[in-house]
């Protein structure tokens, strides 16, 4: 799917028979054509206010890593957020951290829809076609999204290199906790610095839950994953974290919060 430019949805490795499949709902700054002129400076969309510095590079080692398909919507969250429920408040911000996002402000309802109908269903509706061929195909699946956070939000420092994300299906996060603990120079943030309360598991909890597919999410602060050597060291650590869970998942409990 096009916008005219460049595709607009990405799917890579579609069919990578590897037992996960990955997300990055927020992978790319870019500001469709179509958008402009958004009101925002090129410095301004170069920070994490734009999209997850660093989780598309990660992301991308660890499909060829663990042969998963990878996909990732090429267009900034401030034009719309693809991990946000279509009613979400924060679908189409009009501020993000304080600053003002011009183009969002007296959004028509006909843009918000074309918004939707470009963007958003198109990346869903590619996730959801890979995961019925998977089924059909008798191939398990585990949902993996990958995803960045600034090291300073509001002016309060986070003191979690990594934090994992889930809901209540804790199986996969289980294993990854426990496996990152193992590490006493990491410090592991659960359920932190977001939870599915902060409305940050939308696409995860769409795609896993109604399948039963172990998931979680995976958050890596940003200056962890700023250049290639941290992109890899991060994307080997969790692959043969994610090699080992999934053989250890079939005795896991699928226990609530």
């Amino acid at each position: 799917m096009t916008d005219g430019e460049s595709p607009v949805v990405v799917v890579e490795n579609p069919e990578g028979p590897g037992p996960f499949a990955i997300v990055c709902d927020h992978a790319s700054n870019r500001i469709p054509e179509a958008c402009e002129p958004f009101g925002l400076a090129a410095d301004v969309l170069r920070t994490h206010i734009a999209w997850d510095p660093g989780a598309l590079p990660v992301g991308r080692h660890l499909s060829a890593r663990l042969d998963a398909p990878l996909f990732w919507p090429d267009v900034s969250r401030l034009v719309i957020d693809c991990n946000r429920s279509p009613d979400a408040d924060s679908l189409i911000v009009v501020e993000s951290e304080g600053r003002a996002v011009p183009a969002n402000r007296g959004l028509s309802e006909a843009e918000r829809a074309r918004r939707l109908d470009r963007i958003h269903a198109p990346y869903h509706a590619a996730i959801d076609a890979c995961l019925n061929r998977r089924d059909e195909a008798g191939l398990s699946t585990a949902l993996i999204a990958i995803h960045s956070y600034t090291p300073v939000y509001f002016g309060k420092a986070r003191p979690w290199q990594v934090g994992i994300v889930f809901g209540n299906d804790r199986r996969l996060a289980d294993l990854l906790i426990r496996e990152l603990k193992a590490d006493p120079a990491l410090t592991v943030g659960v359920n932190e610095p977001y939870a599915p309360a902060d409305q940050v598991y939308y696409t995860v909890e769409r795609h896993a839950s109604p399948r039963q597919l172990p998931a979680a999410m995976i958050e890596i602060r940003n200056d962890e994953i700023g250049d290639e050597s941290g992109q890899r060291d991060w994307a080997e650590r969790l692959a043969e974290i994610l090699v080992v869970a999934k053989r250890n998942l079939a005795g896991a409990s699928h226990a609530a919060v």
